[in-house]
């Protein structure tokens, strides 16, 4: 007789900056989400594959909620829905400190029909305990919420609790992945995403929503070596001298940084070469879309 094993799909859902990313990254003990203060950060739907015990759980990153203004945004939020229509279960990531906002009313409203639903109040240590009851019981009232955690991704209290309880509703199953934690990010858009949280750190200007950053090849010299060649797209000349700053300086901090990650992240040694493009649009090529996972929506 052999062991019953199980594995199932958890959708990761919420308003922006909840910290979806943080938790994301917190449960597989490495950077697999990027994350920065800026809203809307994660654009593609991000996999991940997480054991707990013989029960597989996959966590599909969506990115956040918002209302949608452009072409981007709406396939962004088109890429969460997609992903809560599959799910095993889903888990509504809510910032404690903010509360339940107009966003979360309509998003529970949009999935409340699965009936695996769990709600992570992260960022719980930032308010005090009594705080937090009047959100559980407003949450409650709601919906029929299989569980309330109090977590803090970022210092990882409450996490274990919740993968935990998340296992417990996992369908019997044959394993639909391999059993290693990983991510089924692919290898190009993973690197994409390294330097584009970099330009989110160092250009502060608004200008981050309208970049974009392809990773065009990357070549092995007889070293071992990675040359990484990434095209990173602007919408004008003016935004292209932001990226670039006085003398390149700007450029090479991003470059400098991102490189440093990927060789810390994969344990590699790698150069990196980055090349600024006026591309004025961009957001209305299908295959910039179809790199990041979402659909191109004319």
């Amino acid at each position: 007789m052999t062991d019953k094993t199980y594995s199932g799909f958890i959708a990761i859902v919420g308003p922006t900056n909840a910290g979806k990313s943080t938790l994301m990254n917190r449960i597989m003990g490495r950077k697999v989400s990027i994350v920065s203060h800026k809203v809307q950060t994660t654009r593609t739907r991000l996999r991940a594959v997480k054991m707990v015990g013989a029960r597989q759980l996959i966590f599909v990153d969506t990115p956040g909620v918002f209302k949608p203004s452009r072409r981007l945004d709406r396939a962004m939020v088109g890429a969460a829905m997609d992903a809560v229509s599959d799910a095993d279960a889903i888990l509504l990531v809510l910032d404690a400190q903010k509360g339940v906002t107009d966003t979360v009313r309509n998003l529970i409203e949009k999935i409340k029909g699965n009936q695996n639903l769990f709600v992570a109040l992260n960022k719980a240590d930032a308010i005090r305990k009594q705080d937090l009851l009047p959100i559980a019981a407003e949450l409650s009232q709601m919906v029929d919420f299989k569980e309330i955690f109090m977590i803090s991704a970022l210092k990882n209290d409450g996490v274990q609790q919740m993968l935990d309880s998340l296992a417990a509703v996992m369908p019997e199953s044959p394993y639909l992945f391999d059993t290693k934690d990983a991510s089924d990010v692919p290898d190009a858009l993973y690197l994409s995403e390294l330097t584009r949280e970099k330009i989110y750190k160092y250009v502060h200007q608004e200008l981050p929503y309208h970049i974009n950053v392809l990773t065009e090849r990357v070549e092995v010299d007889d070293e071992g070596v990675l040359d990484i060649y990434q095209k990173i797209a602007v919408q004008n000349e003016a935004h292209k001298k932001i990226v670039i700053g006085r003398g390149g300086a700007q450029l090479k901090k991003i470059g400098t940084a991102a490189r440093r990650d990927i060789q810390e992240q994969w344990d590699v040694n790698a150069r990196l070469h980055l090349f600024v493009r006026v591309e004025p649009d961009w957001e209305n090529k299908a295959e910039n879309y179809a790199e990041q996972g979402l659909e191109f929506k004319k």
